[in-house]
């Protein structure tokens, strides 16, 4: 069995994004040479998110408005974590979209549903984060 690893590094100009990276874990998974297995991708930053859902720019404005709903940015003082940050609100939307996600490898694609994407969601950006790329198989 084949294991590889692949840091993606993002540094986003806004403090929320949603980024598109199906292209780049596919690319990993080329470069693994995987033909059958598993991919793990995850945030390895606590206010950053991976998801998979559909590459809809509208979809994406109900996420930013649904999740400003539950976790509002402002005030900051309504949390009691903020106090030397700013974030709280970026720890509880990344709660709410999730660290990882685990996509079967089938003839060395990701093997999804239809319309499915991974996405890369930003929640507190201006600054470097990573995302992790875990490939085991054959």
């Amino acid at each position: 069995m084949k294991s590889f690893r692949k840091k993606l590094a993002f540094h986003t100009k806004t403090r929320r994004a949603y980024v598109n990276i199906t292209s780049q874990v596919q690319t990993a998974i080329n470069e693994s040479g995987v033909r059958e297995g598993l991919c793990l991708v995850n945030a390895m930053n606590i206010t950053a998110s991976v998801f998979i859902n559909d590459n809809e720019s509208g979809l994406h404005r109900d996420f930013e408005r649904w999740l400003e709903k539950l976790a509002p940015e402002k005030p900051h003082e309504q949390y009691e974590h903020n106090g030397y940050e700013d974030n709280a609100d970026a720890h509880l939307k990344r709660s709410v979209m999730g660290r990882e996600v685990v996509v079967a490898i089938t003839e060395g694609k990701l093997d999804f549903g239809t319309w499915e994407q991974i996405f890369y969601g930003e929640f507190d950006g201006k600054r470097e984060k990573h995302v992790l790329i875990k490939i085991i198989g054959d």
